[in-house]
């Protein structure tokens, strides 16, 4: 069980009415970004607000996390939310076994513990207000306070600039989901999003997950340790990779031509082939090969569900594997988790509607066109993490994309002549 968060020293009991700068999200993006802009201009502290339902920061991160048992973190120790490089290894400084080989990646208590500390130093534990963000627009006759924001608790907020800092946390599910019979027990098919390993109790059963990123070998690994028989499909082979993407992608090697290439459609296909579909660690694939020689762990690869059918009480699962349908009927399957990845596309995303509808923006495969600080076209909001990959590359989402967004979006917050009207004041 990870430490409890730092905490709001005091919440008030309504939302500010107007505000400078409205930030929706309090995950590891969200905390880097305030970071960044607090060492840019240290009276901007008390010019913005970020809202999250939890009202605490790092809280969706810390349930995924302790949900998926993940013991470390898959990013280097010099990726975090501080403006400092070495501010990660200088806090581990007496916690060395706790940063894992290679490249020192930080342990998953050592980095939470790491970002409470950032709060704390950073005055940040009263910025979080407990509210969802459930629509936003912009008022045109409203020069100063352009931005609209209605929150789940019926307060509305007036904002100069918003930045989008969450992830989509739209699941992601395969075509043949949508073809299921019902009824079925709802307990029996779960996305990775909604699986806590903490509370499964799968001990002497069967469960079937299907995809080939870490998150389902977490999973598996869990599954194992709590007396389940696991099947592990893939439509392709299971890769190994240490990062998400080659780490030339966090420097020139690779951006450099990326950003020279005018072409977005080009791009795009650039990032999902240095993604490519998800990859497990060293050392997660080298545990799934050992529960695999026990017996404990069945790997299909290059193999993909055609269609699933319960029958109480079990799942019957027909795939097929390099051009023949297979029945796997000889082994029935109490557990079917999808861990095929979440939604990243921003184009029917609820909080982007109206925007689009008053800011129209040229959309490739779900991604938008932005400007160079990550800014809408025609208005100050601005976007990080998945949705800010056209301009940041494949690692948009992770903790180092994080950083990067910050060289874009940090200057166009904190420096007047960046604003893109002169009518809002700095």
């Amino acid at each position: 069980m990870l430490a409890s968060a730092v905490t709001a020293s005091a919440v008030t009991a309504s939302a500010p009415a107007t505000l400078d700068i409205a930030i929706v999200g309090a995950g590891p993006q969200a905390l880097t970004l305030v970071t960044h802009l607090i060492q840019k201009r240290k009276d901007l502290r008390q010019r913005f607000q970020v809202f999250d339902p939890s009202g605490t920061w790092m809280q969706t991160w810390q349930h995924q996390f302790e949900a998926l048992e993940i013991p470390h973190l898959r990013s280097p120790a010099v990726h975090h939310p501080d403006p400092h490089a070495g501010a990660l290894r200088n806090f581990a400084e007496h916690r060395a076994a706790e940063l894992h080989g290679p490249y020192g990646r930080p342990g998953t208590q050592l980095f939470y513990d790491f970002c409470q500390d950032v709060i704390r130093r950073w005055d940040l534990g009263d910025r979080v207000y407990p509210a969802r963000v459930e629509q936003m627009d912009v008022q045109p006759h409203s020069r100063r306070w352009p931005f609209r924001l209605r929150l789940d608790n019926g307060q509305q907020v007036r904002a100069r600039r918003v930045v989008l800092a969450m992830g989509s946390g739209r699941a992601h599910t395969p075509a043949w989901t949508t073809t299921l019979d019902r009824p079925y027990p709802c307990d029996r098919l779960r996305h990775a999003q909604d699986v806590d390993l903490r509370q499964a109790e799968v001990a002497g059963q069967t469960v079937l997950i299907i995809g080939s990123g870490l998150t389902s070998g977490h999973l598996a690994i869990g599954a194992v340790h709590r007396g389940a028989r696991v099947l592990l499909m893939a439509r392709r082979q299971y890769r190994e990779m240490l990062f998400d993407a080659d780490p030339g992608w966090l420097g020139p090697k690779y951006l450099k031509g990326f950003a020279a290439q005018a072409c977005w459609e080009a791009r795009h296909r650039q990032i999902l082939a240095a993604r490519n579909g998800g990859s497990l660690t060293p050392e997660v694939l080298t545990q799934l090969r050992r529960l695999q020689r026990r017996g404990q762990v069945t790997l299909y690869e290059q193999c993909q569900v055609q269609q699933a059918r319960w029958q109480a009480p079990h799942w019957q699962i027909h795939c097929q594997t390099q051009g023949q349908h297979v029945c796997l009927a000889d082994q029935p399957i109490d557990h079917l988790w999808l861990a095929t990845g979440q939604q990243t596309s921003l184009a029917d995303h609820p909080l982007l509607q109206s925007i689009q509808a008053q800011f129209p923006a040229q959309w490739v495969n779900g991604w938008p066109v932005l400007d160079e600080h990550l800014r809408w076209p025609g208005c100050e909001l601005f976007v990080m993490g998945a949705g800010a990959a056209l301009q940041l590359g494949p690692v948009a989402r992770n903790l180092a994309g994080a950083r990067m967004a910050c060289d874009r979006i940090v200057p166009a917050l904190a420096k007047p002549s960046l604003a893109l009207s002169p009518t809002i004041s700095q």
